[in-house]
């Protein structure tokens, strides 16, 4: 067998972490809609609370990066967030042009009960992605 090969172990350790992430997804889906968010909006949501930085604000730029869709896709999910009370926009004290985008009270109910609703799936992908093999 080649070095570089993966055992039949590797392969049934990365299909069982792309199963479990899976249920994941899928089961955090569920709890998204249980509260009144979208998936779309419930991934929105988390990645403004969690901003790299901790500073829980974001912009539609770093959030087009970070969620992988084209700008106006996230403008549009925003302006969807914010008309449901969920965002709010400040405008920059630095650059007129940029708006931060922060988590109202709502907002961050809604994200708070959705997140404690995953506790467990999120220990249980824990312990699958420790089960994965080295590079």
């Amino acid at each position: 067998m080649n070095e570089h090969e993966p055992t039949v172990e590797d392969v049934m350790a990365v299909a069982e972490f792309r199963a479990a992430l899976r249920q994941f997804q899928r089961r955090s889906e569920r709890v998204a809609r249980q509260y009144g968010l979208t998936p779309q909006r419930h991934l929105l949501l988390m990645m403004i609370k969690g901003a790299p930085g901790g500073d829980q604000q974001s912009t539609v730029t770093e959030l087009s990066e970070r969620l992988q869709l084209a700008q106006s896709t996230v403008t549009e999910l925003v302006h969807r967030a914010e008309q449901a009370g969920l965002v709010e926009r400040e405008q920059s004290q630095r650059d007129a042009r940029v708006a931060h985008l922060r988590l109202t009270s709502e907002g961050e109910r809604r994200l708070l009960l959705s997140f404690t609703g995953l506790a467990t799936e999120r220990e249980s992908l824990r312990e699958v992605i420790s089960n994965l093999p080295d590079a």
